[in-house]
């Protein structure tokens, strides 16, 4: 009975560490990642070489285990905010005790980190930079209007960009689908704002939507959204490049559903789909790379 409930222990401590560290989350970075180096910088002729490539293994492990610290760091630094805006999903402090979540969390950026550093000085201190973004973000960032939803929107871009230090081909391509993932992830977390705004509150954050309120922050939506489509096109009319130009018109079919949803949301449920929508945005992007 005893060696049954340790082992019961310690498959509930794993599920709840796969479920802090957002594992469907990390498998959509490193697939962007991937498929930043397949289809857009292009280092390879066959499949064979990309499997067999340990540096781009290695460039996208540190990264996922960053942003895997940096979601431990998050829920480490926000159990009485979460015991508000999802209490049911609570897992630090409840299913592993938080100086398991902060030991883990300092393995993590550091193993990522000596990854970036091993691979180059410019992936080393770009891994360093986010881990520390990440933590600082935690701590103090999300608590101010605007401040913390550009870092985090700064470093879903990053993720991208940062494949272009490595593998510097075709850059231009890569720096437009890095605008992309930061205007889509900037989208979100405002969003998510929102959705969490009774916790926030009543803990002294001073997030966009406490501040100007639902009404005013959704027009500011409304201008990112027009400026980003603006953006896109201009760079990738620069590129010169038909198919994504395509995919960038096709888009904005979604983009205007996207905003006719956003007029008329008013519940915590709705901007929930709003922010789950924008997730699969993202993921039409991903896809998207495979038609270069």
């Amino acid at each position: 009975m005893k060696s049954a409930r340790i082992a019961y222990r310690g498959k509930s401590i794993l599920t709840g560490f796969a479920k802090v560290t957002r594992v469907h989350n990390l498998v959509i970075l490193a697939l962007t990642q991937y498929f930043t180096a397949i289809f857009l910088a292009d280092i390879h002729t066959t499949w064979k070489g990309y499997a067999k490539d340990h540096e781009l293994f290695l460039l996208i492990f540190s990264t996922s285990i960053i942003a895997a610290g940096g979601y431990l760091i998050n829920d480490y630094y926000d159990i009485k905010i979460d015991y508000i805006n999802k209490p049911n999903r609570v897992i630090v402090g409840r299913l592993i005790k938080r100086r398991y979540v902060m030991i883990a969390h300092t393995i993590l950026n550091i193993l990522g980190i000596g990854i970036g550093f091993y691979l180059s000085p410019k992936v080393g201190l770009v891994n360093f930079i986010a881990a520390f973004l990440l933590w600082l973000y935690s701590n103090q960032l999300k608590r101010l209007p605007l401040v913390g939803n550009l870092v985090i929107a700064g470093l879903s871009g990053l993720a991208v960009w940062v494949v272009s230090i490595y593998f510097p081909q075709n850059q231009l391509l890569v720096y437009t689908y890095a605008v992309f993932a930061f205007a889509i992830s900037l989208l979100r977390e405002i969003i998510k704002d929102i959705e969490d705004m009774q916790g926030d509150e009543s803990f002294g954050c001073k997030t966009l939507p406490i501040l100007l309120g639902v009404r005013y922050t959704k027009l500011f939506l409304y201008f990112l959204s027009a400026l980003f489509i603006f953006l896109l096109f201009f760079m990738s009319g620069m590129l010169g490049n038909k198919t994504l130009i395509a995919y960038f018109l096709i888009l904005i079919i979604p983009i205007t559903y996207f905003i006719v949803r956003l007029v008329y949301a008013d519940t915590k449920k709705e901007f929930n789909f709003l922010s789950n929508f924008c997730k699969l945005l993202m993921l039409s992007g991903i896809i998207s790379m495979s038609f270069f």
